[in-house]
């Protein structure tokens, strides 16, 4: 039977918790930043869980 491969490109955006939740960090924080208001920087700080809707195709990558 041959290995399970997992997406290398989910692994560096998604993490796992230890209770299965999948976390990513928020987009439109790596550049431009000068023309955004501090307001929005501020809110794209941090990591949030995913989408519902996206849950399954993401374990599938990740090979859980």
């Amino acid at each position: 039977m041959p290995k399970n491969k997992p997406h290398s490109g989910a692994g560096k955006r998604f993490r796992v918790t230890g209770t299965g939740k999948i976390l990513r960090e928020k987009a439109g924080k790596r550049h431009n930043l000068e023309k955004k208001p501090s307001k929005v920087t501020r809110r794209m700080t941090g990591t949030v869980e995913i989408a519902k809707a996206d849950v399954k195709r993401a374990k599938k990558m990740l090979g859980i």
